[in-house]
């Protein structure tokens, strides 16, 4: 199935402060998300983003998060963002009956993996973004990877779910991505 910006909702993983400098190429994984964030800003698709124990990692990365809507952000203490009752709350609200989801984040192996997870045994057709996430060590983020394909994720690249949210050239938002599409 391929992803639409009608039917599509983009969660962000604690892309955080003390987190995100530490993982394996650090500066690639956030220009991914940024990119996925403007694309959404320009799809109406709404995003979602979570942060890990905020008092120890720190907030969102500034370059991440000036692109995030006003109220994305939940803060949880579960490393499923699924399992945070205020994220669920806002999964139903903001979401809007929207059902396939897209993940990115950190890290790969652990909340990106639970909260992805939980998201397929929630019914929403999920999609996790391969050049999107990242861990410290390479071997964990192909290993959260593979995991996330057998649980049913599909994976996909930021181009990828950027063209199919797009579906189609010509248009309005097409030329606005298109400088962003190196």
């Amino acid at each position: 199935m391929l992803l639409s910006a009608r039917e599509g909702l983009l969660v962000v993983v604690d892309m955080q402060a003390r987190l995100v400098p530490v993982l394996a190429d650090p500066d690639s994984l956030s220009a991914r998300v940024q990119f996925l964030l403007r694309a959404a800003a320009q799809l109406s698709v709404p995003v979602l983003a979570s942060e890990q124990y905020p008092k120890g990692l720190g907030h969102t990365v500034q370059e991440v998060a000036d692109y995030l809507p006003e109220g994305a952000v939940v803060q949880k203490m579960t490393f499923s963002a699924m399992r945070e009752p205020a994220f669920r709350e806002a999964l139903e609200t903001g979401g809007a009956g929207r059902r396939q989801a897209v993940v990115c984040g950190a890290e790969t192996h652990v909340c990106v993996l639970q909260t992805a997870a939980e998201l397929v045994a929630a019914g929403y057709a999920t999609t996790l973004v391969a050049d999107a996430v990242g861990s410290r060590r390479a071997s964990d983020r192909t290993a959260g990877l593979d995991r996330l394909r057998d649980l049913g994720c599909q994976v996909a690249t930021s181009e990828m779910v950027v063209f199919e949210w797009l579906e189609r050239a010509g248009t309005d938002a097409f030329r606005r991505l298109a400088p962003l599409i190196k």
